[in-house]
């Protein structure tokens, strides 16, 4: 079983459809949707990085071959459980065996309006109560909780910790386990002063008002990137550096470029899937937000940079992107192994 942290469309157009009928749901382009059910892959994924994501910012292979996963995420989906935040409430379902079905040639309500292919699994009547009737409301989480029950794209599958704590949330069991964990404890303490808003989006009216009055990773990484390029273009400060080119028109452009790699991210590393720190007051400094050129012989441009933890980009250094994810690979396999 599963737990699934899940938004039903942009600005979740599917979503009351997917309440009244009981389904969870995802959608593709119809050209993309003709490629997912030839189960041809890397075509899919072709096709998707000549796309753009909502933020305007152009699919990178990563963010592609994620979207290939959703319809087959949402189409297979049996058991698991999906959790989902509307104003205040938080709705629950479990998913069925009943076979998904597909509403074709669908024009989207809102943004570009493409024509698009829905896919609608069958559910479990949507509940805002838990199995011992207590209403389930947004409000009385622990912050750290709405770290990981909300989420800025379609799904999210939860880790076996907080799917753990979901299941007990939704049961009624004691949290007490979770909640009296230092973690925890510290990040309800940086809550009492509003430290804590900047780890978890839950739209993009929060990000903004984030981005506007904290201390921004996002802005920090695009300086660092300046200075980085304005250092290293063949002039001798230690050592003659690459020619790394910053490939945008200014600052503002870049910051808001890697806000929308952040959401597409969803708050976690591109190369090791640990959650950012987005704080640097009192945060883990390994874990703050560093921003990595995926071919490090290229430039500070469009399709050619992530979001990584600190530690992350001083590991992976000037080395090649797909072996570092591979070491990565190998380290977690052999972590769950022992």
């Amino acid at each position: 079983m599963r737990v699934i942290a899940a938004v039903f469309g942009e600005e979740n157009f599917l979503w009351p459809y997917c309440k009244e009928h009981g389904t969870v749901a995802t959608l593709n382009r119809v050209e993309a949707q003709r490629l997912w059910e030839a189960r041809d892959k890397e075509g899919y994924i072709q096709d998707g990085m000549k796309n753009k994501t909502v933020r305007g910012v152009l699919a990178t292979r990563t963010v592609a071959s994620t979207w290939y996963g959703l319809m087959t995420t949402v189409s297979e989906t049996d058991g698991d459980v999906w959790i989902h935040k509307e104003g205040d409430r938080i709705w629950w379902t479990t998913s069925r065996a009943d076979p998904a079905y597909f509403i074709r040639d669908v024009v989207e309500p809102v943004g570009a309006r493409r024509h698009v292919v829905v896919c609608h699994k069958p559910c479990d009547p949507w509940k805002t109560v838990g199995l011992k009737g207590q209403p389930l409301l947004w409000h009385t989480l622990h912050p750290k909780a709405k770290d990981f029950l909300t989420t800025q794209s379609t799904l999210r599958p939860l880790s076996a910790e907080n799917a753990a704590y979901a299941l007990a949330l939704v049961a009624g069991d004691s949290l007490d386990p979770w909640h009296k964990q230092p973690e925890w404890k510290q990040k309800f303490d940086a809550a009492k002063t509003k430290q804590a808003d900047v780890t978890y989006v839950v739209g993009q009216a929060k990000a903004a008002y984030k981005l506007a009055y904290e201390i921004m990773p996002e802005q920090r990484m695009a300086d660092t990137a300046i200075r980085t390029a304005q250092g290293s273009n063949g002039q001798k400060v230690e050592r003659t550096m690459k020619n790394k080119e910053v490939r945008f028109p200014d600052r503002n452009a870049l910051s808001t470029y890697i806000t929308g790699l952040l959401e597409i991210q969803e708050g976690y590393c591109a190369l090791t899937g640990l959650r950012l720190d987005y704080s640097e007051d009192g945060g883990d400094p390994e874990l703050y937000c560093s921003l990595d050129r995926i071919n490090s012989d290229g430039h500070y441009e469009e399709g050619n940079l992530q979001v990584v933890c600190r530690f992350a980009n001083r590991w992976k250094g000037a080395g090649d992107d797909a072996s570092f994810r591979k070491l990565i690979d190998a380290v977690r396999t052999s972590t769950v192994a022992a």
